[in-house]
């Protein structure tokens, strides 16, 4: 027990002992004096009492005051912008459509032959080569029909010929040498002066002949050639069917030639120009390709406001029906800064550091949005950015920032 505890457990007792005294009136002294010396006491008493609320009041501990703790800093990265002069890139997308596309209809009628190529789905046809043959004995048959009555009308004609126009006779003579029925037919001859034309007239010869041209045009038709080379993409009949005139067979189209059908902003319409290079890449297959801009289309869609541009593009692995994305240059930009995409907060606005190193948001004008980078104006030059916008940033607050190495 300490000594201080031992001075307060005497005082406690002497005034319990004074106290005990006073009640069982063990001090033999007058009665008037007893109540002097319990009004004393009970004063003592009192005191005491106030005293040894002081002692141990001012003998108990302060409360200990818990350490402060000290404020922990985000430490971050910066990244310095510089104003410049920027050539944005025009960000494009759309569908393949081929170039070279083509329905075929018989413009004849007859049974279909089976040729050396079979007219099906996915079927390579070079140009020139014969797509389809549709019989043709009947047409052709008569078709040498009119040429040999042509042939009886020039021979009835030659004998007037010889001796009204004699200067006329010999060159339809040679052109009578060289009539064959089995070949298309030529073209008559000049006539040398007024009086063969009209006389040539009147023996209804140009009127078989142009009726014989019309036959033999006809009858080509009853052949079907490849316009360019490609594939047969839809098929609609089968040999041994019988076509009719102006029946869908099927359907021809280039594979190695498409368009990028792609919607331009009205905004942006005026820095896209017919012979613009662009860059196509997809997001499905490896590889890239280079297209040009060869039309704009002078519509704009009403819904969307967009106007369609036309990429022609070439190359491996490309069907139609793809979707692609590109780039085409645009405009050049003074004055502007690329910052990565991602430090775009609030559609636009952006982090910078004050000098005492406080966190400050800063609204900007957003020029272009690419894949990864963004081209903005509204800063000052070697603005101090932040490089990674971290969760719970916030306007004004305090930042260390990171020493480069």
């Amino acid at each position: 027990m300490t000594t201080k505890a031992l001075e307060v457990l005497t005082l406690t007792s002497f005034f319990l002992t004074l106290v005990e005294c006073i009640k069982e009136k063990k001090l033999f002294i007058m009665s008037k004096l007893s109540r002097q010396i319990s009004i004393v006491a009970a004063l003592l008493l009192i005191f005491g009492g106030a005293y040894a609320f002081r002692f141990f009041a001012s003998k108990k501990a302060p409360p200990k005051k818990k350490p402060v703790k000290s404020k922990v800093l985000r430490e971050v990265e910066t990244l310095n912008a510089f104003n410049k002069s920027i050539t944005t890139n025009l960000e494009l997308q759309g569908r393949l459509v081929a170039f070279d596309k083509m329905d075929i209809f018989s413009e004849v009628q007859g049974k279909l032959l089976t040729t050396e190529k079979p007219f099906k789905k996915g079927s390579y046809f070079p140009k020139g080569s014969v797509l389809l043959q549709i019989e043709n004995a009947e047409a052709r048959l008569g078709l040498l029909s009119q040429k040999a009555a042509l042939m009886n009308g020039i021979t009835q004609m030659m004998p007037d010929l010889k001796i009204d126009y004699p200067e006329s006779f010999l060159q339809w003579k040679n052109y009578l040498d060289q009539y064959d029925v089995k070949q298309n037919l030529k073209p008559f001859p000049s006539p040398i002066n007024e009086k063969e034309k009209f006389y040539v007239a009147s023996k209804n010869i140009e009127s078989q002949y142009y009726n014989i041209k019309s036959q033999e045009e006809r009858l080509s038709k009853y052949t079907v050639y490849a316009p360019f080379s490609g594939v047969i993409t839809n098929a609609n009949i089968t040999p041994g069917s019988v076509v009719r005139a102006g029946q869908k067979m099927g359907e021809l189209m280039n594979k190695s030639n498409y368009e990028l059908e792609a919607s331009i902003r009205m905004a942006d319409l005026q820095f896209v120009k017919v012979g613009n290079r662009v860059s196509l890449y997809s997001t499905d297959l490896d590889g890239k390709w280079s297209g040009t801009v060869k039309r704009i289309s002078d519509q704009i869609d009403p819904n969307t406001q967009t106007a369609i541009a036309y990429v022609q593009v070439n190359g491996k692995n490309l069907r139609e029906g793809m979707y692609l994305r590109g780039k085409v240059a645009s405009r050049p930009i003074n004055n502007a800064m690329e910052v990565p995409r991602e430090l775009i907060v609030n559609q636009n606005e952006i982090y910078t550091i004050n000098p005492d190193s406080t966190l400050n948001l800063e609204t900007i004008e957003i020029l272009s949005m690419e894949e990864d980078v963004a081209v903005i104006q509204g800063l000052k030059n070697e603005s101090v950015l932040l490089k990674e916008v971290f969760p719970g940033a916030y306007n004004g607050q305090k930042v260390m920032i990171k020493e480069k190495p």
